[in-house]
Formats: structure tokens, C-alpha cells, sequence
């Protein structure tokens, strides 16, 4: 969260110009300041004041988030996690698709048990609202996938990236992960198909939220997410159906009937 006596917008403490790079995301560059701080910076100029509010309200509920030190524009000074996301875990035989899965499972749940956040008069969120007055919203990610979740050693896994969380239906949430899950799945020429098909499986078996409601949403969120490289839009339908047939399995077979 904020340090106290640091507002969001207070002027970042990075240096005018960055230091390394530490990794290039689709729309967001992270920076190394030194072996505590990192500078996120968004190349489009848009300003970060909203996800730093989420993720500082999060983490105030215990929710593993990096910790925000100050905020202006573009800028987002934050916590630098150290450790492999687990999508490297898992290329690397770390961790085992059935932990994987309970690792996106447990963060999922964990998210959208945090208190609803106050929704400001500009759209923003604030900390310190009671629960949501409509039962199906709570706070989402909207991108939670491996690539997204650093395994530490003070925090464990932990959550970055909260460039899409807002207020909105769980099964939104669980349909983005599948959906993102699915297109690695559906890449016929990809080399990590049968293993992302494997983790789709044994993450709708834990998510306990369907995701079927929500799944024509997410698939049109994600269609339209301007980030995505040349071929992966067309891979989106695909995800979509591959994600409904795994629900169908899950949530209506006799053998969920028996766990609910």
C-alpha cells in the first residue's frame, strides 16, 4: 500500500532517468531503482492513481500486492518482488500443474473475499466502504494468469500488474484467467499447449466459480485488448469454446453435483 504520509500522486522518487530495465510488459515498462524499488511506467502517459488505490486497498486486507511507495502520472514506484513468476516455475518443472492451478485458485478467492472498495464520484476506488451492496460484485484483477504472479519468499505468491482491476462479477475474473489460459491451450503450434490445457483443467476444478455467465464478456474484453500481438485475437474464439466445454465438465457433471 502507500507509505503513510505519501499520497498517490506525491512525485515519485525515481530518478529522472530509470535505471535498468527489468521487463518489458505489452503496455508498461518496469525499471530497477535499486534492490528494494522499481518504477512501473505506462508508455502511453495514461495515469496509474487508480490501480494504485486498489491495490493499496488490497493490500491492506492482507492480499499479497506490492506495496506502492508513491504515484504521479504514468509513474508507479512500488515494491520490487524478487523471484520467478510461475509461469517460469512451471516451464521449469518447479511447480507442477496441480499447484499452479491451486496457486491461481487461492489468489482468485483470497481477491474477491477482500472488502468491496468505496467506488469514488469519478469512477475510482477508495478503501474503506463497507461490503458491496450487490453480492456478485468484488473486486477482479482481470488478469491473473502465471505470467502475472511473482513467487516470493517474505510474501509467497504475489500479485502484479493491476493495469484492468476494477469493481466486477468473480466469474469475470475466473472467465479472463481461462480465457488468457485457453489461447496458450488452442496455439496448435505452441509449445506449452498440452500443458496449458492441462492447468485450465485443474483450475476451473478449483475455482468454485463458474465462469459460463461471464464467459461472452471476457471473450469480447479480451478480443478487444489492444495489446494483443498479431494472432492472438484470432485464437480468442477458439479459447472461448475450449473454455465453455471444460466448464461444461466441471460445473455439471455428477461428479461436481457431488462436491457441491
Amino acid at each position: 500500500m502507500c507509505s503513510a504520509g505519501i499520497a498517490p500522486d506525491a512525485a515519485p522518487h525515481a530518478p529522472a532517468v530509470p535505471g535498468p530495465v527489468l521487463a518489458a510488459g505489452r503496455d508498461a515498462d518496469v525499471f530497477a531503482l535499486d534492490e528494494e524499488r522499481v518504477l512501473r511506467r505506462y508508455r502511453s502517459g495514461r495515469s496509474a492513481l487508480g490501480e494504485v488505490r486498489l491495490m493499496a486497498h488490497a493490500r491492506s486486507h492482507g492480499f499479497p500486492a506490492p506495496e506502492v511507495f508513491s504515484a504521479q502520472g504514468p509513474d508507479l514506484e512500488m515494491e520490487r518482488l524478487h523471484g520467478p513468476t510461475l509461469l517460469q516455475a512451471m516451464a521449469a518443472d518447479e511447480v507442477s500443474i496441480a499447484d499452479g492451478a491451486a496457486v491461481l485458485a487461492d489468489l482468485h478467492t483470497r481477491l474477491h473475499t477482500v472488502p468491496m472498495p468505496e467506488v469514488a464520484g469519478d469512477g475510482s476506488a477508495r478503501s474503506g466502504a463497507p461490503l458491496a451492496s450487490r453480492l456478485d460484485q468484488c473486486l477482479v484483477h482481470l488478469d491473473l494468469h502465471p505470467a502475472n504472479i511473482i513467487l516470493t519468499e517474505p510474501h509467497g505468491p504475489a500479485l502484479v500488474d493491476w493495469a484492468n482491476a476494477t469493481i466486477g462479477p468473480a466469474g469475470l475474473d475466473v472467465a479472463m484467467t481461462s480465457v488468457i489460459i485457453a489461447e496458450v491451450a488452442v496455439d496448435a503450434g505452441g509449445a506449452y499447449s498440452r500443458a496449458a490445457r492441462a492447468l485450465l483443467v485443474a483450475f476451473l476444478a478449483l475455482a468454485g466459480v463458474d465462469p459460463r455467465p461471464h464467459l461472452d464478456v471476457a471473450a469480447q474484453r479480451r478480443a478487444h485488448d489492444t495489446t494483443l500481438v498479431p494472432g492472438e485475437r484470432e485464437l480468442v474464439p477458439l479459447a472461448q469454446e475450449l473454455v465453455r466445454h471444460y466448464a461444461d465438465i466441471a460445473f455439471d457433471s455428477p461428479a461436481s453435483d457431488a462436491r457441491a
